[in-house]
């Protein structure tokens, strides 16, 4: 291009921007122009609504006395006194909203003519009441009332027309704005069409080049969406096989777990019924061992249940000072005398909501990882403190929301952990123990409660240094319960029923139904059994001396909540324990139990039944 058409196209284009720059300036303080005037029209309206609200208002007030001096009675007065009292806050709200001082005298005269007449409506209604009728209708008959009225009236319409007036010089000036805008939005498109103009006959050549750059940037990309669908489908792969990976590890650690553990079960119950048999008297040891093994497969359910986020939680608001407090003997008792316990509780900490014995078996599983870590002996902290986790922290750690939480801290003096060993801490069945000293269980159980408490745990390690287990609980805001305290181990002799206790026991599965009827039995309660709801509430019509219902929770037909709510119908009053085994429940909702529900978890022992029957009889009410 030459470049004196060059230069000319640079002028013309800066002549255009500058005019298009000055009509879109002038364009802006047109439409600012016209939202004032709009905003000044709506004000003008408003106004004229109001004062003829105001006369309505007056109007209402006299058809109210006319009503009562007609007929004497207090109801037609309604009107009166509601126009009155809204009389004053029109008024008020006028002088408030409208000051300026072409309104200023006009709004005084209306206010006085408004006083002048409720002043003399409420006269005649006055006389009236002291049952002067002949002085009020005299009061009327001096056209006074009807004087104000008009003179009222005279003053709206005039505020009225004072204002219309406005509003049609507010709509002729908003015309002519509109005009004024139209004629510059007009003026700005040739500008732009112009600009336009010259612009691509200015840039023909360098959009054909930009058109050759696309082409091979679109062959490029095409290229880069290729590679990155084939790289998605290999990584969805992978996540794929390391998820059957993992179902694998856990699936088999599962199989291995109870499979040793039936066959202790298994095996010792073939060699106690063989012993039997023979009449011989040595079996308890085998009694034993089956007992054992079958608490270790409840123990190995609890933890995978747990690491499921599916264990029914019964959370109460807990201070961590005094719960890690009441923890410490039994810590030392645990954890032998080559390990130095020592706790460091922050003042003025906050309490978090928990489950207090899911709260206990997590702090005595990571300070017996601690214990393990240190074969030698060393030195075990326990800490608590306040803590806020801030948005960034929340951004960097998936599921962590961000917020204050309560601190536990169990720090070790061990070996540490390498990070990759860190990484998989967590992983069921992943342990660095030798064979026959863990299950590989417990930090899964850990993390498992602590996520399902709305938590957040961290693992701090270096080889050498130690390792540090952080546990954040959500703050508890509430304080209108007492907080829970550690539960030390009872000592106390199992307690026992008598025969006047009656224990109603419903269960749809005949085997467990007998073997739980049998154990109540053995505590010396008397037994009833019903295999199902309905039998259940036929039971209790007829046996009003039943103190305990005892029901599984899923069950056909009626679930042992709807059974319970249809017993204590008909029993106000009737103590209640639901038994299951399954997580998601009619009294578990989201992994918590419901407030004021008993639950004893299947499987349970004959000592766990025992404590859970006497702690729900001896409740009051």
């Amino acid at each position: 291009m030459p470049i004196f058409l060059r230069k000319r196209s640079i002028v013309s284009l800066c002549v255009a921007l500058i005019l298009l720059v000055g009509i879109i300036g002038a364009t802006l303080f047109l439409v600012a122009r016209l939202q004032q005037d709009q905003i000044n029209m709506q004000r003008h309206v408003a106004l004229e609504l109001r004062v003829a609200r105001l006369f309505s208002l007056l109007q209402d007030a006299e058809t109210g006395q006319r009503g009562f001096l007609l007929t004497q009675k207090p109801s037609y007065l309604d009107p009166y006194v509601g126009a009155a009292r809204e009389i004053g806050d029109e008024m008020d709200a006028l002088r408030e909203n409208y000051r300026e001082d072409r309104l200023r005298q006009p709004l005084a005269a209306l206010d006085e003519v408004a006083r002048a007449k409720l002043a003399e409506l409420q006269k005649t209604i006055d006389l009236a009441r002291e049952n002067k009728t002949e002085a009020a209708a005299a009061l009327i008959q001096t056209d006074e009332g009807k004087k104000l009225m008009d003179r009222a009236r005279e003053i709206v319409r005039a505020i009225e027309a004072s204002e219309q007036h406005l509003v049609a010089e507010g709509q002729t000036y908003v015309l002519r704005t509109a005009q004024l805008v139209r004629a510059g939005v007009i003026l700005a498109l040739l500008l732009a069409v112009l600009l336009g103009a010259l612009t691509i006959r200015d840039s023909q050549k360098q959009f054909a080049a930009v058109d050759d750059a696309n082409v091979a940037l679109q062959l490029a990309n095409r290229k880069i969406h290729d590679e990155m669908a084939q790289n998605e489908q290999l990584e969805q792969q992978l996540r794929q096989s390391q998820k059957l990976e993992a179902i694998g590890q856990l699936t088999g650690g599962i199989a291995h777990d109870f499979n040793n553990m039936l066959a202790v079960v298994i095996g010792s119950l073939n060699l106690l019924k063989r012993r039997v048999e023979r009449g011989e008297k040595d079996f308890m040891k085998f009694a034993d061992g089956a007992l054992d093994g079958a608490e270790r497969a409840a123990v190995l359910t609890h933890r995978l249940l747990a690491f499921a986020r599916q264990q029914p939680l019964a959370p109460q608001p807990v201070d961590c000072n005094t719960f890690v407090g009441g923890m410490s003997d039994l810590l030392r008792r645990t954890l032998g005398e080559t390990i130095k316990v020592e706790t460091v509780l922050a003042g003025g900490l906050w309490r978090t909501f928990a489950d207090p014995s899911e709260l206990e078996s997590t702090i005595l599983n990571l300070a017996v990882n601690g214990r393990d870590a240190m074969p030698d002996g060393g030195k075990l902290t326990i800490e608590t403190c306040n803590a806020s986790l801030d948005e960034d922290y929340a951004a960097l750690h998936v599921g962590v929301p961000a917020g204050q939480y309560v601190l536990v801290s169990v720090s070790d003096t061990g070996a540490g952990m390498a990070p990759e060993i860190a990484a998989k801490a967590f992983d069921p069945f992943f342990t660095t123990k030798g064979p026959g000293k863990g299950t590989g269980l417990g930090l899964s159980q850990v993390f498992g409660f602590v996520k399902q408490s709305g938590g957040h745990i961290k693992i701090y390690s270096e080889i050498g240094q130690g390792t540090s287990m952080k546990i954040y609980l959500p703050r508890f805001f509430g304080d209108d319960l007492e907080p829970a305290r550690s539960a030390a181990a009872s000592d106390a002799p199992l307690p026992t029923g008598t025969p006047d206790i009656v224990v109603l026991v419903v269960e749809d599965e005949d085997r467990m139904l007998r073997l739980t009827a049998e154990a109540f039995r053995d505590l010396g309660y008397s037994v009833l059994l019903a295999d199902g709801p309905r039998m259940a509430l036929r039971i209790i019509a007829e046996r009003p001396d039943i103190d305990l219902l005892f029901t599984d929770v899923v069950m056909p037909e009626m679930n042992g909540r709807q059974l319970a709510e249809a017993a204590l119908n008909a029993r106000p009053g009737l103590k209640i324990i639901y038994t299951t085994g399954f997580s998601r429940n009619a009294v578990i909702h989201n992994g918590v139990l419901d407030r004021d529900v008993n639950l004893l978890a299947k499987p349970f022992t004959l000592e766990q039944l025992a404590r859970k029957a006497a702690a729900v009889l001896s409740q009051a009410g």
